[in-house]
């Protein structure tokens, strides 16, 4: 089988063993071919049963978003990755954050770093969305709520009591603009707050309330 028959078979540029497997179901040794292909490098191991296609196979670039989901599961983006991808932190995050029910996990891997941040089942079930990326592949990420939550919840050693203490913590930490909070939700993060059962999240939801209010 020629790498662009593959293609053809294979829609998506980030794909799992079995779907590999299935491709070549016609061959005696499915697993030396794929072994074969990746010494070609018409495709990429990104960890074990997950791959995309090498470089000058690509149709599209893969998405770091879809292989976030795919590489350790059950998970979602949040976290640092999903408050950039919103525009609301200034600095390039290099590592795809992620939330997972899982053990907290991290892979360094042939196409990029991934992190996962186990959080209890009641606060992940809520708060993501359904993206598509470039190629028409798709992947779940957080809201920019449950984004927000979701990092100032994983600040287990910082002192997080009140509202003024937020507000610092988002500046001076996040380096965030006050002003792109604006349109968040008070009540999600409420919600989010009772599933995490979580005061530091009651006081980020109290500071959102806050910078909504126009008397202040």
């Amino acid at each position: 089988m020629q790498p662009f028959n593959l293609k053809e078979k294979i829609p998506q540029e980030e794909f799992d063993y079995q779907t590999l497997s299935g491709v070549l179901a016609a061959y005696t040794a499915p697993r030396d071919k794929i072994t074969s292909l990746i010494k070609q490098g018409v495709i990429i191991r990104v960890k074990k049963g997950i791959y995309v296609f090498g470089k000058a196979w690509r149709r599209h670039p893969y998405s770091l978003e879809t292989l976030a989901n795919l590489i350790y599961g059950p998970s979602y983006i949040s976290l640092e990755y999903a408050l950039q991808f919103y525009g609301l932190i200034p600095e390039q995050v290099r590592t795809v954050t992620s939330v997972t029910t899982g053990r907290s996990r991290r892979f360094s891997t042939p196409v990029g770093d991934f992190s996962y941040w186990k959080i209890p089942m009641t606060a992940f079930a809520s708060g993501m969305d359904l993206w598509q990326n470039a190629a028409g592949g798709a992947y779940l990420i957080a809201v920019p709520e449950k984004a927000l939550t979701d990092k100032i919840q994983s600040e287990r050693g910082l002192p997080i009591r009140s509202r003024e203490d937020v507000e610092r913590y988002l500046v001076e930490n996040l380096r965030m603009d006050i002003d792109d909070l604006s349109p968040l939700s008070a009540k999600r993060i409420e919600e989010y707050a009772v599933l995490y059962r979580s005061q530091k999240a009651r006081s980020l939801a109290a500071f959102i309330r806050y910078i909504a209010t126009p008397s202040r």
